[in-house]
């Protein structure tokens, strides 16, 4: 999903490193302990050793976000920057929490990913799911071909995650906050009280673009991380 900002990216001298979250790429799933985001931060984190990284201007979409909050809080010296894109620091509800523990139950059983489905209508915003069939039939494809234990680990290491709303003014670099104007899963009104909440954000609406932003429209995604870029200190 972040190829199209990556290009963009890519074209403007900006690299970039998209890690394979585990479980939902060809990562295996952990072998050992619950399902804790903190798994996915130090994977990233593993990976940036291997890459020979430092520190990096972290982005995260939707769980990615929750992965870069985790990231913060257990490493923050290895930030340089961090990007919050249709995210928030809140952690889930009881409805939420147990909405996350159906889907888990059965993505894993008969069902299959058919039950991934519904989320479309979420996940999109009313501009691209009225006039942009080819980019519904891609993440309608996304949605059918993911690995159902995956996904129901990171349901759950979704539905543990502690509420990170203290912590956010302890992020002492540049941030992001970025949102699609049609986001209702994480709206507007939530991510500028997520800026507002950190140190030094900058806050961008997408106009057009629901809760997944980076390939509704990666124009603008890609504009936001390249202005965060030179608000970062080397």
């Amino acid at each position: 999903m972040w190829t199209p900002v990556a290009d963009r990216l890519a074209a403007a001298g900006v690299a970039t490193v998209r890690p394979d979250l585990p479980g939902l790429g060809d990562s295996p799933l952990p072998d050992a302990g619950p399902p804790d985001l903190a798994v996915g931060a130090d994977a990233v984190i593993a990976l940036l050793d291997r890459l020979g990284v430092a520190r990096a201007v972290v982005a995260g979409v939707s769980m990615g976000g929750y992965v870069a909050l985790a990231l913060a809080r257990r490493h923050p010296e290895r930030l340089a920057g961090i990007a919050l894109i249709d995210t928030k620091a809140e952690a889930d509800a009881e409805p939420a929490r147990a909405d996350r523990e159906r889907v888990a139950v059965a993505v894993t059983g008969p069902e299959g990913t058919a039950v991934l489905a519904p989320m479309l209508d979420v996940q999109l915003g009313a501009t691209s799911r009225s006039g942009r069939p080819e980019l519904v039939a891609r993440v309608a494809a996304d949605l059918a071909a993911a690995r159902p234990p995956g996904v129901a680990w990171s349901q759950r290491a979704m539905a543990a995650r502690p509420d990170a709303t203290a912590e956010l003014p302890a992020i002492a670099v540049p941030a992001a906050v970025v949102v699609g104007e049609e986001d209702g899963l994480t709206p507007p009104t939530g991510a500028r009280t997520l800026a507002a909440a950190l140190p030094d954000a900058v806050l961008t609406v997408v106009p057009r673009s629901g809760h997944l932003s980076p390939l509704e429209a990666p124009d603008a995604v890609a504009a936001a991380l390249l202005a965060l870029l030179l608000r970062t200190r080397p």
